[in-house]
């Protein structure tokens, strides 16, 4: 039996593998998410390139300066990884490898999801500390953190399913 990635789009079907209609509802479904997810990131990047030209910046101490260089990294990072699969459908298109196509964009988008919500608690510590000092920018981002995650995990991972 061979592997998905040694599949060509003439081979029969394998039923173990999901339907031609199921891959193409999850590809639609996870651009729709990658679409509103885009735009907040790219926001977010957009926002954290300006501040090293505002007068402010320049009275960053160390650490706020090496924080923010930080939370930059980790949103373009972020935006790279909610934009990679919309390249990977670009070079990839027509070839038949849809199937892989999905799954990892799958991947990547959740990667991009944690670096957006990370980059996010880091423009919390950012504008706490520098409105009420390091200790309200570390609890702040904390308290981000954890909304992050009893939101995205604990809710989620609580669900059960239908009743029957």
């Amino acid at each position: 039996m061979s592997s998905p990635e040694d599949r060509t789009p003439d081979d029969p079907p394998d039923p173990d593998e999901p339907s031609e209609q199921t891959i193409n509802r999850n590809w639609t479904e996870l651009v729709q998410e990658l679409r509103a997810i885009q735009v907040g990131v790219q926001v977010l990047v957009g926002f954290l390139l300006a501040l090293p030209f505002t007068d402010k910046f320049d009275t960053l101490d160390d650490v706020e300066k090496a924080a923010y260089l930080v939370v930059l990294s980790i949103a373009v990072t972020a935006s790279a990884a909610v934009l990679a699969p919309i390249a990977y459908h670009r070079i990839l298109f027509r070839r038949g490898l849809r199937p892989w196509l999905v799954d990892t964009a799958n991947a990547i988008a959740r990667t991009g999801l944690v670096l957006a919500a990370l980059a996010t608690c880091g423009v919390v510590f950012l504008a706490f500390d520098l409105a009420a000092g390091l200790t309200a920018g570390v609890v702040a981002s904390a308290v981000a953190l954890a909304a992050y995650a009893a939101l995205w995990l604990v809710v989620p991972l609580g669900a059960h399913g239908p009743k029957g």
